[in-house]
């Protein structure tokens, strides 16, 4: 097996997986894992706690589903289960990629009957607790703060949970989220009784002292992509000032092949902006912030999916964990301020073996930015001056005003509302959810 499993393309039929996520695997038109499967599976499927670094898009939300999946299929429970008990837990940092995650959980649960469990700000509470109450949990993925409420109000016990997963965990420490996870961790059992998954796109030394705390002689691995932008995006910039930068954005949307366009701009404000001159202009898009209202998000996400909206209007939040394969192209109005999100943003396009166009817009006020970028590409980019055509004024606003007011739902990060509160082990006569 161990001669098998360094084999670069490794199929998933070489390890020992119950049958009905095996099916569940094949049904999903995976045969080869990828790196970080390959690498970490050897491992997570022994038991063994294990710290990732891998980029967003490399497979590791599949690797560690895996895992849980196939342990808990293996071992079921014997005794009597209790309402509001999970056996795994998994936590990352913002809303999308937990409704994403556990997506990718239901369809390789596809052939079992293992109950998911999805917690997130922003939603209706009560739904989620009559999720929980339907029957016994066995995968809750959560942020937070939602999962912290659900703790705190007695909804939720974790002393049973046999594998933890925390994603992303450096942009939970980004957002400030990671007192939360303290609190969320120090509920479950101690480390040497349950197994510990942590996923980081970074190892800092902040990173590193987490694993060292919560993960029992966690194996390393490290998987650097094969390259940081993927050939199937063609990656332009336009030196432009800052005045002609709507003239430009309107004319790319309106080009021939523009049909599934992310827009990224740095601030809540400007997006809202951005968005509103956009919808009075006669363009069908949407806003994606952390302010606005989850149901709200959900529902412009799932716009842009089946083609109602054309443009997707978005700060940061939406620059990881989403996946929609057919993004024609990926709009940089203001280049970000860090190279990794650069990498982030673009790789929403170019998916799914299909060819993308990422085009940033550099003007006297950002293009210091460019060298960074161009660093962590490993290249330089090309620069160019628009053509006039493309700087041609847009017409005059056709449409009332619409996304200008702020949504008075979200929270100041992006991320999960959550309150950093609520440390220490649960007192040992505390009683159980109930049945």
């Amino acid at each position: 097996m161990d001669n098998e499993i360094s084999d670069q393309r490794l199929e998933f039929s070489a390890f020992d997986l119950v049958d009905s996520l095996r099916k569940a695997i094949a049904d999903l038109g995976f045969q080869y894992c990828t790196p970080i499967q390959a690498e970490s599976l050897k491992y997570t499927l022994q038991g063994h706690d294990v710290t990732g670094r891998a980029q967003t898009g490399t497979g590791k939300t599949a690797a560690f589903l895996i895992t849980i999946i196939n342990d808990l299929l293996s071992n079921p429970v014997q005794e009597q289960r209790y309402i509001g008990e999970p056996r795994a837990l998994i936590i990352a940092p913002t809303r999308e990629l937990v409704i994403q995650i556990a997506n990718d959980a239901r369809n390789l649960c596809k052939h079992s009957d293992l109950h998911i469990v999805t917690l997130v700000g922003g939603e209706d509470y009560q739904k989620q607790l009559r999720a929980v109450d339907r029957r016994p949990v066995d995968i809750v993925v959560a942020t937070p703060g939602r999962l912290i409420d659900f703790v705190q109000n007695d909804q939720l016990y974790l002393g049973l949970v046999e594998l933890m997963v925390i994603d992303e965990a450096d942009r939970m420490l980004d957002m400030g989220f990671i007192p939360q996870v303290r609190a969320v961790v120090a509920r479950t059992p101690s480390k040497e009784c349950r197994q510990t998954l942590l996923f980081s796109a970074t190892f800092t030394p902040e990173i590193l002292e987490l694993t060292k705390r919560w993960a029992m002689d966690p194996i390393m691995i490290e998987i650097e992509p094969t390259q940081v932008a993927t050939d199937t995006i063609d990656q332009i910039v336009y030196l432009v000032t800052s005045a002609d930068k709507y003239k430009l954005l309107y004319n790319i949307i309106h080009s021939a092949g523009a049909d599934k366009v992310i827009v990224f701009n740095n601030r809540r404000d400007q997006v809202r902006k951005l968005a509103d001159n956009l919808y009075r202009n006669g363009i069908n898009c949407g806003l994606l912030s952390g302010e606005v209202a989850q149901n709200k998000r959900v529902q412009t996400l799932e716009a842009f999916r089946d083609g109602t909206l054309q443009v997707l209007v978005a700060t940061d939040v939406a620059g990881r964990g989403l996946h929609i394969d057919d993004v024609s192209h990926v709009i940089n109005y203001s280049l970000p301020e860090e190279a990794e999100d650069y990498v982030h943003r673009i790789g929403r396009t170019g998916r799914a073996g299909n060819v993308g166009t990422s085009i940033s817009f550099a003007c006297e006020e950002d293009s210091f930015l460019l060298p960074n970028i161009e660093e962590k590409l490993g290249h330089k980019l090309a620069c160019i001056r628009p053509d006039d055509i493309l700087l041609t004024p847009p017409p005059a606003f056709t449409r009332p005003t619409r996304f200008t007011a702020p949504p008075k739902t979200g929270d100041s990060r992006g991320g999960d509302r959550g309150r950093s509160d609520g440390r220490g082990r649960p007192d040992s006569s505390r009683s159980r959810p109930h049945r």
